[in-house]
């Protein structure tokens, strides 16, 4: 329950990457001992990831921000159907496993329903490394009896297919080449975590990826990226409710895009090395916003913007190129008063002096957080159903935004 017509002022910090946590945890399968991941969100879909691991017999524990994973006696390599369906990221164990083990089984994944998004990549990518796959009855098998360095072009810089190549390929005799390679920052984590590890990859955060196979890995400690989506987030919250917010633990460079939009849009940006300053105008100016592939503008940012440009003055575009299906809080957002028309791929926003607060659902993770912020600048009260969406991408939400000025109370029915 959120009542309106807030303004956000204050300094807060972000967590660790949600995004660059899971490939990571993932990762760890790949070297036998206790590896630790630092700084690393309360989240329910890292939970799930713990579940994961544990199921094929890893030792999981939390000491506070951080997470241990000891890998020694994994003695499973399939991932049970029920976990699988609980978050699409569980489907990033795969390339470690047929790394290290050389099989894995696991059921097609589940998570937000935002769109279509096909393991064809995936296993394209460990095909060309000498994996024999087998697609029946909704799972995926894997199985190797050597694996061998390959040139290997994706057709879409896929993340998720970036990562699993990368760490499948760790184990690959010869040299790994990943051509049209997703750009991500989470990507050049995991790189960072790999060579921690033993492993020899270079390339990530450019559209080519050179892995060097080697024979052996050991454990090692490491620190995630701070999570830009969360970043991205509290800055569409700040211009939002004409709100004043220091946003710390940050790396600028990886919000580059936003900070255009929301300057475009009439908000101050000050930036520092590890922290960000948005300042809200009196009103917001409509702007057009295209999603792409990093460096473009993120698509996990585009519900929350979307929000933004309905009280924005004029008309604004926004354009969605990664997700066909990623449209669906334009409904919630309707029934808050936003007039917005859809055309295929495409969202035409008017923008309005103001919303009113109403009852809508979170139809899935950032669809939840963009109807969180126009609940803050919307007249009334707002209900906000379906928040364990919410709860997979964003820690204690409610409490942190809470610090900021904003009266968010979370109601168990």
């Amino acid at each position: 329950m959120i009542s309106g017509r807030t303004r956000l002022q204050g300094k807060v910090r972000v967590n660790g990457s949600k995004n660059a946590s899971l490939p990571i945890l993932a990762a760890s399968i790949l070297s036998p001992g206790q590896s630790v991941i630092k700084d690393v969100p309360r989240l329910q879909d890292i939970t799930t990831m713990g579940d994961v691991l544990s199921s094929l017999g890893a030792r999981v524990f939390r000491d506070g921000p951080d997470i241990t994973v000891d890998t020694t006696n994994i003695y499973s390599v399939e991932v049970e159907e029920a976990l699988m369906r609980r978050m699409r990221a569980s489907n990033l164990v795969l390339g470690p496993l047929v790394g290290r083990f050389r099989e894995a089984k696991i059921s097609q994944p589940g998570g937000c329903n935002i769109g279509s998004r096909p393991m064809n990549l995936h296993l394209k990518g460990l095909r060309a490394l000498g994996v024999e796959i087998n697609e029946e009855f909704g799972y995926i098998s894997a199985r190797a009896g050597r694996l061998t360095g390959a040139e290997i072009q994706l057709d879409f810089p896929s993340v998720g297919a970036t990562e699993n190549i990368m760490m499948a390929a760790v184990y690959a005799g010869g040299v790994t080449v990943i051509r049209n390679a997703a750009r991500e920052p989470e990507v050049v984590d995991l790189q960072n975590f790999l060579n921690c590890l033993g492993a020899r990859i270079t390339g990530a955060g450019t559209d080519i990826i050179r892995i060097e196979g080697v024979r052996e890995l050991h454990p090692a400690v490491h620190q995630v990226i701070p999570d830009r989506i969360e970043a991205g987030t509290y800055m569409i919250a700040a211009a939002i409710t004409g709100g004043d917010l220091t946003i710390v633990n940050v790396i600028p460079e990886h919000l580059r895009a936003l900070m255009a939009k929301l300057a475009e849009a009439g908000a101050e940006i000050e930036t520092g090395d590890d922290y960000v300053r948005v300042r809200g105008p009196q009103r917001l100016q409509a702007v057009d916003v295209k999603t792409m592939p990093y460096p473009g503008f993120p698509t996990d940012l585009q519900p929350q913007m979307m929000a933004l440009l309905t009280l924005a003055e004029g008309t604004g575009i926004i354009t969605e190129t990664i997700f066909e299906n990623r449209f669906k809080h334009v409904s919630e957002l309707r029934r808050m008063g936003a007039e917005i028309k859809v055309e295929g791929q495409t969202a035409i926003i008017k923008g309005k002096k103001k919303l009113s607060g109403a009852p809508v659902e979170a139809s899935d993770l950032r669809a939840g957080a963009a109807l969180v912020l126009a609940g803050m600048a919307a007249e009334n009260g707002t209900i906000v159903e379906g928040v364990e969406h919410i709860d997979r991408g964003y820690e204690r939400i409610e409490q942190k935004y809470n610090a900021l000025g904003a009266r968010i109370t979370r109601i168990r029915s």
